[in-house]
């Protein structure tokens, strides 16, 4: 590794150590060898604002960010090279990196006017395995897409050799590419184009670039849609429901997190329902030459094959889809019934099943799109580096997930009646409680003397007469009273 790549590492673990644990790590390499003269030399030139804006864009306060320029490595000439290394200041990156870059050139080899070579490989290796630590993050490179160490013009092989490094190496497990239009004029070449390439290391790196993407926030600056190089075998078609069919009671729509969900009434009892989809190829830029498609859903613990009207996909490009008839088994016997514990707690909602839907693609053929290469071309003429792009041939399938909710949405009427008959117990038992502890007036002849006796539901009183001895026993209950325990000849009676 180079002294000035030691830096750089030594520099992102001391403020990593700094850093709250949700802080993202991002490595910018800016190419300055020979090649990029014409994007330093014309005052037209908006490489270095497309850096700046880039940076801002993508980081926040806090992340520890590192900006390098790089070509190729030399004895007394280190590549990368960095030009800053520190915490996003909580004003964003904007004038952190302008200051930074604003001075870079076109580097030249040591003791030579020669401008520098370019090895794209180096730049990024060095930047996955060295400059982030081993940890996760994003690396992002600005290049004009030549890369030829020690001026190779064997680039055909040297551009294998880095999508090598892309697909195999560095922990590297997302990489996205925007070829991007910007026609400059130097002194000594002219070009019409650049790329920006992200590589996002590790897990969270690629939860991160998910997460930028989505916000919005990539395209708040590049405009163009981003070609995906890696991965390759995950997430590359998209189903979206067009119709149902035989299934009364049954309705598909699409969350705006991109859940399908199935909206389902409590008294259907389809087993089965027609279901037309639109499959739609989210892979760009890459068509989908053939492939043979097979589906199940997982729903309930269930795990059932998913019927389709067409199992083979042909020549489906970027961007396009065709339509795609299934027929899908429905949960119906694991749905609480509407008088179950699950439905009327979720009376007046909805009881959630989640799931899931399985596409798989074997067989997969994948061929880069004519639009992308005539776009390629345009942009880096003469330039062999969109043959990289062609997949790697241990890819030859893939898979697609798609979440699903089944939602049951249950009425209140049979909750209103269980609390009705519940109110209706509940009013009883009080009734009763109230009857059971209310004293009550006993009338009693002893021996022809009357007596008023008070006594309440469930206890047993003794009955004494003139003489004070116990004659008989007072029995209470809900129901009225009784007379236990008589002595023989003891005058006695209940009433007056």
């Amino acid at each position: 590794m180079s002294r000035a790549f030691r830096h750089i590492a030594a520099a992102a673990a001391l403020a990593g150590a700094c850093l709250p644990a949700w802080a993202v790590s991002h490595v910018f390499l800016v190419q300055n060898s020979g090649w990029m003269e014409p994007f330093y030399a014309d005052p037209a030139s908006q490489f270095k604002p497309l850096v700046v804006e880039l940076a801002a864009a993508v980081t926040q306060p806090g992340d520890l960010m590192v900006l390098a320029s790089f070509n190729q490595s030399r004895p007394g000439a280190p590549s990368p090279k960095a030009l800053l290394s520190a915490r996003v200041a909580s004003g964003g990156a904007r004038e952190q990196v302008r200051a930074a870059i604003d001075a870079l050139q076109p580097a030249r080899k040591p003791g030579s006017s020669a401008l520098a070579d370019t090895d794209l490989g180096e730049a990024v290796q060095a930047a996955t395995s060295k400059a982030l630590g081993g940890k996760p993050g994003l690396v992002w490179l600005v290049t004009n897409n030549r890369n030829s160490p020690n001026n190779d013009q064997a680039t055909a092989l040297r551009n294998r050799e880095f999508y090598q490094l892309i697909h195999l190496g560095g922990g590297i497990t997302k990489t996205l590419a925007w070829p991007l239009k910007m026609p400059v004029q130097g002194q000594q070449f002219r070009a019409n184009g650049l790329m920006v390439y992200v590589f996002a290391v590790g897990a969270q790196g690629a939860s991160e670039l998910d997460a930028l993407l989505a916000s919005g926030r990539i395209a708040n600056v590049i405009t163009e849609p981003p070609a995906r190089l890696k991965p390759l075998d995950r997430a590359t078609v998209r189903l979206v429901p067009r119709k149902v069919e035989d299934a009364p009671g049954v309705s598909f729509s699409m969350a705006s997190n991109g859940m399908l969900r199935a909206d389902v009434a409590p008294d259907a009892k389809t087993p089965a329902a027609k279901i037309g989809w639109r499959l739609e190829n989210t892979m760009y830029p890459y068509t989908i030459a053939s492939a043979t498609l097979a589906a199940r859903s997982v729903l309930g613990g269930e795990d059932r094959p998913i019927r389709l009207a067409d199992a083979k996909v042909d020549g489906l490009a970027p961007g396009m889809s065709v339509p795609l008839a299934s027929v899908m088994q429905l949960p119906v016997a694991q749905l609480p019934g509407k008088w179950s514990l699950e439905a009327l707690s979720s009376a007046g909602s909805a009881y959630v099943l989640p799931g899931r839907i399985e596409l798989t693609l074997t067989g997969q053929r994948l061929e880069l799109s004519r639009a992308f290469r005539e776009r390629m071309a345009a942009l880096f003429p003469g330039d062999p580096l969109p043959d990289i792009f062609i997949p790697p041939s241990s890819i030859d399938g893939s898979r697609a997930v798609l979440p699903i909710e089944v939602r049951v949405h249950y009425g209140v009427g049979p909750l209103l009646a269980v609390m009705a008959a519940a109110l209706g117990a509940l009013a009883a038992t009080a009734g009763a409680a109230y009857a059971f502890g209310r004293p009550r007036k006993a009338y009693l002849t002893v021996e022809g003397e009357q007596r008023t006796m008070m006594a309440r539901a469930g206890t047993t009183q003794p009955i004494y007469d003139k003489a004070g001895a116990k004659v008989a026993s007072l029995k209470t209950t809900l129901f009225g009273h009784q007379l236990t325990d008589l002595r023989d000849g003891a005058q006695v009676r209940l009433g007056r």
